[in-house]
């Protein structure tokens, strides 16, 4: 029997693998803007579970799945028995007998290592406080669509190092791109060796953002650490991503953000409604790289 493959960090992928679901997501953005009925998941069943709120994550999996011919169940964690202490272990035994891809959305990574680690499907993970791979699937897919390869170029992420910002230095070391990152000082994150190589740290956003192919920030506060929102908003008041940082990247650099946006706060609204900006793009194409996703870790690679 086949190895089950997960898609728990972006690094879960080949680069082989990775170029492959770029050129396959392409295909398949196409044939949903033409209208063309593809159903290759038919009879498939993929099973949400939500630990945290969510409406791109959801809407993106549910409906990229409904137009590949399969369904999805919405499982909010607290309406369930892991609500109330099954053990991860055994709902990932019981749950891939009855589905055919699971997607888990929580707070900690070990949580979905666990669950994969027992499942006899593939288990997506669609976030967690440590990565966050489907956005930035869908992000390298956005920057491929608009500019072109993204080996070479240079991204600056301003703002809190969280799930994104660890994501996307795994991103950079396996597609060959250089990371900057501006934060304070005290939230500046220790870099290992591997990632060193790639990615610089900048205590202004100006810095980081200096020439750079494309600029990408997030929420000061994320799910599950709103009791430090009074100090983060202080903290980064300094490294919002306004015209002066985006004057310094290229003139045709990119702005993204995973959204929700906080105008006023992370960025600008200036920035936001740019010409620079590609948001709304970026948040569709959760959709497409996802379906792309989900073929691929359920048929492998399809020739059509």
């Amino acid at each position: 029997m086949a190895q089950v493959k997960h898609f728990l960090q972006f690094k879960d992928l080949s680069r082989s693998e990775l170029d492959y679901l770029f050129a396959r997501t392409r295909n398949l953005k196409a044939r949903h803007i033409t209208g063309t009925l593809y159903q290759p998941l038919k009879g498939k069943t993929l099973a949400m579970i939500f630990d945290k709120n969510s409406t791109r994550t959801r809407v993106a999996f549910e409906a990229g799945m409904a137009q590949l011919g399969g369904s999805a169940l919405y499982l909010n964690s607290r309406d369930t028995q892991l609500g109330r202490g099954e053990p991860v272990e055994d709902v990932a035994r019981v749950m891939s007998r009855m589905v055919d891809l699971v997607m888990i959305r929580t707070f900690e990574q070990s949580l979905v290592e666990r669950f994969a680690a027992h499942s006899t499907v593939p288990v997506i993970n669609g976030l967690t406080n440590q990565f966050h791979p489907c956005q930035v699937l869908a992000d390298v897919f956005t920057f491929i669509e608009h500019r072109g390869s993204i080996k070479g170029r240079t991204v600056a992420w301003i703002g809190d190092p969280n799930n994104m910002f660890h994501t996307w230095t795994q991103a950079a070391q396996m597609l060959d791109f250089k990371l900057h990152i501006a934060a304070p000082e005290s939230f500046m994150p220790a870099l290992d060796g591997s990632a060193a190589s790639v990615t610089r740290g900048f205590s202004t956003p100006q810095e980081a953002a200096r020439d750079a192919d494309l600029v990408t920030t997030d929420v000061w506060t994320s799910m599950g650490f709103e009791q430090e929102a009074q100090a983060r908003d202080a903290a980064f008041k300094a490294f919002q991503v306004d015209a002066g940082v985006m004057a310094v990247a290229r003139p045709d650099a990119l702005f993204m953000h995973c959204l929700p946006a906080h105008r006023g706060q992370e960025v600008s609204a200036e920035v936001m409604d740019s010409p620079h900006s590609v948001v709304w793009d970026e948040a569709e194409n959760r959709m497409h790289t996802q379906k792309a996703l989900m073929e691929y870790l359920l048929l492998g690679k399809v020739e059509h």
